[in-house]
Order: C-alpha cells, then structure tokens, then sequence
C-alpha cells in the first residue's frame, strides 16, 4: 500500500494541478475569439500503416466540400484559415471503404480530427466516425484501456532527454515482459530501438489489441511505434535540448552539486523528390554530448568514501529514408540508419569505486526495406526487411584483481574486458483479407536471424569476493573467481515466428478474434510452442463496450545465456570458483591445476516458458472524448527461466562437491512459476475542458520464484523459500500524462508517477551452502520480505511558439516557419526517492539506500520549425 510519507506528495501534486488548471482555465483568449482556426488528421489503414494520396474533402455543414487535400507521404493532411463550424471530413481511396468524420473547429485553435482508419472495400459502404467518437467500436484493436500518444502531445509532455520509449514504458505491465525486457515495435517490426530522431516518430501505442497472435508479447508488453515519412512539402525541424547542474538540486549523497552538463542537437528534414507526387525523403539527426557524474557512496578500508567521478557520454544517430508511391495501390519504403556511441567510466557509483569503471564503444547500420501494396480491394500485403551490422567493445579502465565487499566496496579492476560482432536480418511479411464479416491476418517473422561473435577477456586476473570489512582486514575471502582460454565464439542465433487470426464481426454489437501463433528459437529444443489467443467485446451500448479475453504468450532467451551455454560445450572458456582461498594468492595454498572448472548446461526437460494473460473489463464513453476504461487483468507464468547449481554440497554439512571434477554446474532451467492480478482504471481523451490525455491507476499484486534466467536460489537443494513477492511487485501506481492548453502562453504538459515501495531481500552476506554463492538467506526467512519506501515524481513542461510567418485578418499559417522555447522541471517537488537499498547484513549500509533516484532538474529547449 502506499506508504505514510507518499501522501504529502499526492496532495501537493493534486494541488498544484488543481490550482494550475484553475488558473488556466479562468484565462481569457480574446485575441483569438474569431480567429479562423484549422484542422489536421491522421489516415491509416487497418494494419496501423500510414495511407499516402488518400483523397480528403472537408465540408460544411449544408453538405458543400470548402476544400480538398491529400494526404501526404506520412498519412497527414490539414486545412488550413477554417472558420469556426461544424464540418465533415470525407475520406477515400481506392480499394478502401469510404470514411466520413465529424469535427467542430473552434476560434483560432487547431482541432485534430482523430486516427481515420481505412478499411478495405469488400463490401461498398460509407462508415461514419464522429470526433472524439461519442460511441465506441468492437474491433479487437478499438479498445481504449492502452495509450496512445501522437507527435503533436509528444511536443508537450515532459520527456527528459527526449527518451520517448523509457518516459511512455511507464504505463507498461511488469508482468507481461519477456526475459528481453520490453518489445518495441517499429513500423510493424520488432526493433531494438527505435532509429530515428524523436521528432520523427508520428505516433506511440501501447496496449492496443492487447490479445493479438500478430506480436509475441501482450499489449502491455510492447511499445508500437509508427516514424513519420516525407512529404510533398518541404518540412523540417531543428531542436536543442540543453541542461546544467547549476540549474539543478543537489543529490542527496553527493557533498557538492556534480558539474553536470547535457546538450541535444536534433534535426529533421523532408520533403519531395522531383515533382514530390510520388517520391519523398526524410533525413533525422540526434547528436548527444552528455557530460554526467557518478555519485560514488561506499565504505572502504579507511572509512566513508564518497566522490563524484565524471562518466561522459557521447552518441550520434543518423537516419536517411526515400518513400515511392507507385500508383494508388503501391508504397515502397528504403532507410538507412547509422549510429555511434562512446561511454566512459561507466559502471561506477553507488558502492563501486572509480577504479573499476569501464569504457564502452559501439557502432551500428542498419538498411531497412518496406513494402506495402493494395492487391485489390480484399486484400492488403506488408513487407519488411532489416539487414544491418553492429560492433561494441568494453575496456576496463584498470587492470588487476577485483575487490568486491559486500555492499560495502568494489574497487580493483573491472576485470570486463569483451568485444562484440553481429551480423543479423530481421523479415516481417502479414497479409489482411476481407471477406463478408470476416477480417483475416495472418504472417510470418523472423524477428532475429544473426551470427554473432564473441571475444571474452574478463576476469583474467581474477575477482574476490569478501563477506565484510572485518574479513577484508583480515585477509580472509569467501571466494576468488578466474576465467581461462580465449573466450571466443561465433554461432547464429535463429528466432522464428508465425500467426494467423480473424475477427469476426457477428453482429453490429459483438466482435470475436481468435488467433493462433508459433514461435521457435534454437539451440532451445522446443519446438511445439503453439499460443492460442482469444478476444471478445460485446457492445451494450453505443456508448458502453464489454471486453475480455485471453491467450498465452511464449518468450525468449537472449545471447548472453546461450553463448555461455555453448561456450562450455566447446570448452573455450574455463571458469574456475575457488572457496576459501588465499589472498592476495588465491592458488598459495595448492598446486593451481587442483582448480576444478565450472560450466553451465541446459535442463535436459528444458522447454520455452509461457505466459497465460486473462482480462476483462468495461469500456465506457462518460462524454464526448472521455473515455473510462476499467480492468481486470491476471496472468499466470510457467516453467519460467530460472538457474541452479546441481552440483551444490548436500545438507547437512554442506562439504564437498557431489562430483568433485567439476566445481558450480549452473543448470539452466524451465522451472519457475508466477501469478499476477491487477485492476487498472485508464482515464483517456478530454478530462477538463482544456485539459486532455491519459490517467492510470493500477492496484497490483505479483509472486514469484525466480528473479530471472540467471538467478540463483538461496539453496540449491531447498527451493521451499523462494517463492514470494515479485521484484517488480508494486501494489498501488499512478500514471498520468496530461496537457492543459490555457492559451498561447499557457501551454503546459504535466506528468507525474505515483507508486508504493517494492522489496528486497535480506541476505546473511556469507556462504552459508559453500557454494560461491552470497545470496543466502537467514534461517526462516524468504525471499523479497523486506519493503522499500514509495515512488512520487511531478514533471511539467511549458511550450510557447513564435510564429514567423505573415498573418491576416488574425488568420494564422500553420505551415509558416516557427520558432519555440520550452522549459521543463522533473521532479518540481524535489521528493527524494530512495533506491538500491542493502538487504546484506554484514553492510554498514544495511537496510539503508545508497543511491536515490535524481532530485529536481530542469531542461530547457529550443526549436526551429518550418
């Protein structure tokens, strides 16, 4: 629940936004009065891609067309110096189904018309969709429990340093993620990242068709993201984001404000190629030059040390992208991307010392083909393909053994020195198809296709391990770990998916979407991964839709695992765990080939782990543009990754090995389990007459026994204490991502994140089972049973534009070039939220934090836009 001390901060932040939007509300906009105002909106078809060349007529309310456009090359259209009215938007192209909306433009404001979505002309019929949609449809992804963000909202949200992804994974579900973390899809494929610069992403989606067999994970499991594309104008932006400590409040750990630096150049260009009727370019920029500081907390040998080590950060990111609209049926789409990185110091803070930071280098590029054509006016086909090549290395800034104390110190060398190739393709192929009530969809993927190569050169030297500062004193180490051989190794990594599904629109009311999906990966030797998904909605009324559903969600283990795996098949890398060594020779007490090698293997039983996710919930429209949306939301993990030691000492002594020619067999395993329940309440659209966005509260609870592919139990024979509250357990959270539009110069975004604490486990800090291990508890006690304090952050943003361009009559181009200025404050209230507290009880930091989440910040910006 959420804890005593988070109150104080909900009611100051409800009350700064209450009284905010009090003020701004209360604001007069004579100026604007009767202004003409414009309109703009979005086309796109069933499968989420942008439609280019689609014939757009606005008339007015006698039914008489004012004016017609197209959309350009990205899907967007506009009108511009419209007087105040109500007005249609008629929508069409060929082989689609005609699209008529309703929009009332208000004096001298920009009304959005919302998200057009094109459906294929099976049966000839006019589809009408009311501004705002006073009603709501049934279709598997109409649902209004995920948020969606467009580039116009993403201008004025707070997002520090323009990280759009890490800001919106916020409203994500812990316990839909995959062993690889979030799954981020990009213009209809999985992707790493996102590739372009912020300001060229068109739009951000999150939950929506949370059941479909299209995507390996639920919808609160992944991140849709659609980039936007040239136009037949020429188009552009230039931004800088600029912070300084000086701006800044101290941390709560460092003794002085660090010198912090960060600077952001961001520029996009588009426009046509030739005549721009049927060709068009868009170029992206994201230059980064970010001078930080580590805020190290530790306890040494002398006592307290604590310091502020320089970690800068240098990034580039270029993108270059041609769309070619062959006829009215054909879209082909060709970009290249390329980006560098440089990272150093990296590492250190909190108790690791300076010493044993590391440097980081990558580089990769990255050729991204598209297709998408209108065969007829059933049938719609997708195609893309990713061919790119990426290199990375990490050097350590030190050489010589690695001290770690418990939470106490690291210091010595890093002892991570590796490098890194890839070579890897990535296809995406999806067919849709119309038939009477019918919408099918169905497609194959190969999210990753690779050879991989790996040179590991860490841990030469060797790393100890040490229960307390008392045992360091004295000499006395729990554990001396070294790594042997050449640590090379080159395999191909082979990740395979397929789906099929259809929704069936029974009547005007129901909508029912089964689907089936197989994914397949190797070197796992599972191959009847058959998911099937399931969803229903039921619409009671027009106002008021019932959802529910469900479907099971197979996942993927990443490299790291794998190549550890095959690097002990090939005997290329030799581990050695020693117990109880000497020191500062951890081989004076024997001869070293008495040292024994540590592996790890694969479960014989092993099988890919799956999530079974379930829901249901009540969709409903209060009024026109708000949309309330209620959850109930469970899941149920099983045969979860997990490790184990199977050659851990027995009980009750606890001496020797089982099989002494061998020291730790790490066994990975398919045996963990999960349980997850959650009731969300979203609310959506057009809170306040000048206040608009999304609004999430989650009441939660998950439990589960194993933190991940790589963790350990505190026992390797005992496993009856591990089963407890999740690392991510969360009871209560609030999410909200909101704009207040008060005026010209009351433009104001507002974010704020809510949470109660999650918990840690305490460790006794010593090798209690002999197994090189320190993650042992003390007797009775579980796992994760210790709580840390609650989460509360406030981010605003204000945002004002300078148009440059000529205005009359108090109309006022939209397309004239602008100039803006933004300055955003994260964590206005300066709350210090704790993090990275100590569960071990030989720490001197024992149930205590050493580190905190930032304090306040302040970023400002500038933009130029044409």
């Amino acid at each position: 629940m959420i804890t005593h001390d988070t109150f104080p901060v909900i009611l100051a932040s409800r009350t700064a936004i209450a009284v905010l939007a009090c003020a701004l509300l209360g604001m007069p906009s004579a100026a604007s009065a009767q202004a003409p105002g414009s309109v703009q909106g979005l086309v796109q078809d069933q499968s989420g891609g942008l439609v280019p060349h689609a014939a757009v007529e606005l008339l007015d309310g006698a039914g008489t067309i004012v004016a017609t456009t197209q959309t350009d090359t990205s899907g967007t259209f506009s009108f511009t110096g419209v007087s105040p009215g109500d007005y249609t938007i008629r929508t069409s192209l060929e082989g689609f189904k005609p699209i008529v909306a309703r929009v009332r433009v208000a004096p001298g404001r920009r009304t959005t018309a919302q998200k057009l979505t094109l459906e294929l002309a099976s049966i000839a019929q006019e589809i009408t969709v009311e501004r705002d949609a006073a009603s709501l449809g049934t279709g598997a992804d109409a649902n209004r429990d995920g948020v969606t963000i467009d580039s116009s909202a993403l201008r004025d949200i707070p997002i520090f340093d323009r990280d759009v992804v890490g800001t919106l994974s916020r409203f994500l579900d812990a316990s839909a993620l995959g062993t690889g973390g979030v799954t981020l899809v990009v213009d209809g494929m999985e992707a790493r990242k996102v590739g372009v610069a912020p300001s060229a992403i068109q739009q951000v989606k999150i939950n929506q068709d949370p059941y479909s067999a299209e995507f390996p994970r639920p919808g609160r499991g992944r991140i849709e993201v659609i980039t936007k594309a040239g136009t037949d104008k020429y188009k552009g932006s230039m931004d800088f984001t600029f912070r300084d400590a000086r701006l800044n409040s101290r941390d709560p750990f460092a003794d002085s404000r660090p010198p912090e630096q960060r600077r952001i150049y961001e520029a996009v260009l588009g426009g046509p190629v030739s005549d721009g009727k049927h060709t068009s370019f868009l170029f992206t920029l994201d230059r980064s030059e970010e001078n930080l500081q580590s805020i190290v907390f530790a306890a040494g040998p002398a006592g307290p040390v604590h310091a502020i080590v320089p970690a800068p950060d240098r990034g580039l990111e270029l993108s270059a992208s041609v769309n070619h609209q062959q006829g009215k049926r054909h879209t082909l789409s060709l970009r290249v991307t390329n980006e560098q990185s440089h990272t150093t110091n990296q590492g250190v803070g909190g108790t690791t010392l300076p010493e044993a930071g590391v440097d980081n280098h990558g580089r990769e590029a990255q050729l991204v083909l598209g297709a998408r054509s209108v065969l007829n006016g059933r049938l719609l086909n997708e195609f893309r393909f990713l061919v790119g090549h990426e290199s990375g290395s990490a050097v350590s800034l030190h050489p010589g053994q690695r001290i770690v104390v418990l939470d106490a110190f690291t210091g010595g060398g890093a002892q991570t020195n590796q490098r890194s190739t890839e070579d890897h393709f990535n296809l995406a192929e999806s067919l849709t198809y119309v038939h009477g009530k019918h919408l099918f969809k169905a497609g194959f993927a190969v999210p990753d296709f690779s050879r991989r190569g790996f040179d590991d050169g860490s841990y030469r030297e060797g790393s100890f391990t040490f229960a307390s500062l008392e045992d360091y004193a004295l000499g006395r180490p729990l554990s001396f770990l070294q790594q042997r051989g050449d640590g090379h190794i080159v395999f191909l990594q082979k990740v395979f998916g397929a789906f099929v599904q259809d929704q069936i629109n029974v009547s005007d009311h129901v909508s029912i979407t089964p689907g089936l999906r197989y994914d397949w990966q190797n070197i796992f030797r599972d191959n009847n991964n058959v998911a099937p998904r399931l969803s229903v909605a039921y619409a009671i009324h027009k106002n008021t839709v019932v959802r529910g559903g469900g479907g099971v969600f197979y996942d993927r283990a990443g490299d790291g695992p794998i190549r550890e795996v095959l690097r002990s098949r090939e005997d290329r890398l030799v581990r050695i765990i020693l117990l109880d060594p000497a020191y500062p020779d951890p081989f004076a007490s024997g001869p070293a080939n008495a040292a024994v090698r540590s592996v790890v293997v694969l479960s014989p039983d092993m099988r890919i782990p799956y999530t079974f996710q379930y829901g249901a919930g009540l969709e409903r429209v209060v009024r026109k543009g708000t949309t309330i949306a209620v959850n109930y939301l469970g899941s149920r993990g099983v045969d979860l990754f997990r490790s184990r030691d199977i050659n851990a000492p027995l009980a009750p002594l606890y001496d020797g090995r089982p099989d002494p020619a061998f020291g730790q067999i790490r066994q990975i395993e398919s045996a963990g389990r999960q349980t997850a329940h959650s009731l969300q309440i979203l609310g959506r659209g057009r809170l306040a007459p000048r206040l608009q966005g999304s609004v999430q509260y989650t009441i939660a609870t998950a439990h589960n026994d194993t933190s991940g592919i790589n963790s350990l139990p505190a026992n390797n024979h005992d496993l009856s204490g591990e089963f407890g509250r999740a690392d991510f357990d969360q009871r209560h959270r609030l999410e909200a991502l909101l704009t207040l539009k008060g005026g010209a110069w009351a433009n104001v975004g507002v974010s704020l994140s809510l949470g109660s604490g999650r918990p840690y486990t305490e460790r006794t800090g010593r090798d209690d089972f002999h197994t090189g291990q320190t993650n042992a508890r003390p007797a009775g006690v579980g796992r994760n049973t210790l709580r840390g304090p609650g989460f509360a952050s406030l981010d605003v943003r204000w945002l004002h534009e300078f148009a440059l361009g000529s205005a009359k009559a108090g109309k006022r181009d939209e397309d004239a070039p602008a100039f803006s200025i933004g300055i955003d404050a994260f964590n206005v209230t300066n709350r210090v939220n704790y993090s990275g507290f100590v569960g071990t009880l030989t720490s001197p930091f024992y149930g205590q934090a050493i580190a905190a989440q930032p304090p306040r910040r302040v970023q400002l910006s500038a933009g130029f836009h044409f």
